[in-house]
């Protein structure tokens, strides 16, 4: 397993706002993809936004990726260790996300990138 972040997630009630506010705040370029606005630019990304559903009753956060080898594999022994699975194994172009709590109630995504 790693320790380091490969992506960062902020999910939000309102995304043109929060937008404004990190490009304001901090100059970070904003990048348009198929998948929604994402942080960076050319040279690469390194964020995106997910907007809340309104059904969703969690606050808005930042979720950190976290690389794994397996992500199934890893969910399970997530959940083995007092995680609960937040959203099952989402399969994408770049990789496999798996979103969980861990037992004190911070949020992360699993991720496996694909390989190429």
């Amino acid at each position: 397993m790693s320790q380091v972040f490969v992506f960062h997630d902020v999910r939000t009630t309102d995304l043109d706002a929060s937008r404004r506010f990190y490009t304001e705040m901090f100059g970070w370029p904003v990048t348009e993809s198929p998948a929604g606005p994402l942080f960076g630019d050319d040279s690469g990304v390194w964020g995106g936004f997910t907007p809340l559903a309104a059904d969703d009753s969690r606050r808005p956060q930042w979720i950190p990726y976290v690389p794994v080898p397996d992500v199934d594999a890893a969910a399970e022994q997530a959940v083995a260790l007092g995680a609960r699975i937040v959203k099952p194994r989402t399969d994408l172009p770049p990789g496999s996300v798996v979103v969980v709590d861990e037992p004190g109630g911070a949020t992360l995504a699993l991720w496996q990138a694909t390989e190429r």
